[in-house]
């Protein structure tokens, strides 16, 4: 009987590993989809596979792999999963790949297709996601040879130029630049070593010196200072740009500073999207010397950059001569309390801002209350505010109120990951009881929202014509709460998210037993995966 007791209470102390969480699931999606894009010697020879197939195949991949594992868990539904988890691995790796060998769906003849359906843009971008070499270049490139073409505006992203490619390009790039007036280089060195990627950059950067372009896309090929200053001679004969985008770029201080020195003159730029970059403080205060010099801009993006408290006062500052500005989007940096306060003076001034996106900013009640009490007083047509994940209370959640309601054209609210709890999730959904006929979506996730808070929210959203998404997952409503939501629903379900990760306890801990239990499992789990690589075959 003691034998028998001691070996209940070990099994039932045991971690298991399988099945994994939904967080590990998602988790090996997003780690499969980076390995079919990442350029390798697979895709060198089948193709890279594009970001929106690569995602489409992990998911299915990871689906079949877990149905393997799973059938082969029910097999020993007595041991702790270790196994399972191997056959998890290795058949995801298996299926990774025969997707990499399969290649992109896309064919290169539909490139052809794309380049003619206008006569002024000449698009290449259609293709798999591969190198190209010269003898490829000069079939793709073709169409730029015919005399009296048209072509405006230029997009070589999604391929990779080698300095082979290149020179093939270069002289027809130089006959028809007097004409162009957008040039899309997006993406368009991937994979290729440094040296070679700064020589064609350099070339492609002397071809189109002196044309006069409003369009200019240099995302996604992390330049860093050296590929910017390699762009120096286009950057520097530019006087008309109206949108530049440096998105994914390597943007640093030192890149920052080069981008604002080497523009002549951004008195006409609308649009400047800076976008996860390792920018920083010294970075920002030179962004914030672009947008000083930028009276028209119209749409400001400068979010995921690692900015601070010191380059968000500055970057705040600069906007209060963008007086046109209709989209602001600062996501995703370390502004804190004192830079949402500065940049809250600026949003003041934006009669016509229609968006604004200050999420994950650690503005905290202090910065949030200055943030709506200045929205409130102005941008009368704003249509999205996202201000999730920055601490904020019931407290702070009274400001906002008011500022919602004084809002009749907003239609999608994100105030995720706050912590309003009932009391502030109350005076949200009250302030959007009238006069919001535009609303269609609301995500007040992860707030520590109970039934009534959950309830009133439901209420006021289910009548709201043409709405069509409140996300109040992850919160504490109780099982009782859950069915008046899903009653108030019945006749329009879609309307309602998931609730897969609603906490009807109401904790905000758990057992602290199972919370090394699921810790353990974790990074057991995690371990077994992270290394997760497409294996070499024939």
């Amino acid at each position: 009987m003691e034998s028998g007791t001691q070996a209940f209470q070990q099994r039932s102390l045991s971690v298991k590993l399988w099945p994994p969480s939904h967080g590990t699931r998602l988790m090996l999606v997003e780690r499969m989809t980076k390995n079919l894009t990442t350029p390798s010697i697979f895709s060198r020879k089948y193709g890279l596979l594009s970001n929106e197939e690569a995602e489409e195949d992990a998911k299915k991949i990871e689906e079949l792999a877990f149905a393997a594992a799973d059938q082969h868990y029910k097999k020993e539904p007595d041991g702790d999963g270790s196994s399972a988890v191997q056959v998890y691995a290795k058949e995801s790796s298996r299926l990774m790949l025969e997707a990499i060998k399969r290649g992109p769906t896309v064919k290169d003849e539909e490139i052809a297709d794309k380049t003619s359906i206008h006569e002024t843009v000449f698009d290449i971008s259609g293709g798999r996601r591969a190198f190209i070499d010269a003898e490829e270049a000069e079939e793709i490139l073709k169409p730029l040879r015919e005399p009296g073409n048209s072509y405006t505006k230029i997009c070589f992203s999604n391929r990779s130029f080698g300095l082979d490619a290149a020179n093939v390009a270069a002289p027809l790039l130089s006959s028809v630049k007097q004409q162009l007036t957008e040039v899309d280089l997006s993406d368009f060195i991937a994979g290729r070593p440094e040296s070679e990627a700064l020589e064609v950059m350099n070339l492609f950067s002397s071809v189109l010196e002196g044309c006069q372009l409003r369009y200019l896309n240099l995302s996604n090929n992390a330049l860093g200072e050296k590929g910017v200053r390699a762009f120096g001679a286009l950057l520097m004969s530019q006087n008309n740009l109206e949108e530049l985008y440096l998105i994914n770029d390597g943007i640093s201080e030192e890149a920052a500073q080069a981008v604002s020195e080497l523009i002549p003159s951004t008195k006409k730029l609308k649009v400047l999207h800076f976008h996860n970059n390792m920018t920083g403080d010294e970075g920002a205060i030179a962004i914030s010397d672009i947008v000083k010099r930028s009276p028209a801009l119209e749409d400001f993006r400068c979010s995921s950059t690692r900015v601070g408290t010191d380059g968000g006062v500055a970057l705040a500052e600069a906007l209060k001569t963008c007086t046109r500005l209709k989209k602001l989007d600062l996501r995703d940096n370390m502004f804190g309390v004192g830079a949402g306060v500065a940049l809250s003076k600026a949003l003041s001034l934006f009669a016509g801002l229609t968006e604004v996106y200050l999420s994950y900013l650690n503005l905290e009640d202090d910065g949030a209350e200055a943030l709506a009490n200045a929205l409130k007083e102005s941008a009368p047509s704003l249509e999205v505010l996202d201000m999730a994940g920055n601490d904020i209370t019931a407290k702070g959640a009274a400001s906002l109120a008011a500022c919602i309601a004084s809002k009749q054209f907003l239609s999608k609210l994100n105030l995720a990951e706050n912590e309003l709890k009932d009391e502030g999730a109350i005076l949200i959904g009250k302030s959007l009881g009238e006069g919001h006929g535009q609303l269609n979506e609301v995500d007040m996730s992860t707030n520590a929202i109970r039934r009534a808070g959950a309830r009133l929210l439901a209420q006021v959203v289910v009548k709201i014509p043409g709405f069509k998404l409140l996300n109040i997952n992850g919160n504490f409503i109780s099982d009782e709460g859950i069915d008046e939501i899903k009653e108030l629903f019945k006749s329009s379900p879609d309307m309602l998210g998931s609730l897969e990760d609603n906490d009807p306890e109401g904790e905000d801990y758990e057992d602290e037993d199972e919370d090394e239990e699921n810790a353990e499992e974790g990074n057991e789990l995690e371990s077994k995966l992270k290394d997760l690589k497409i294996e070499q075959g024939e």
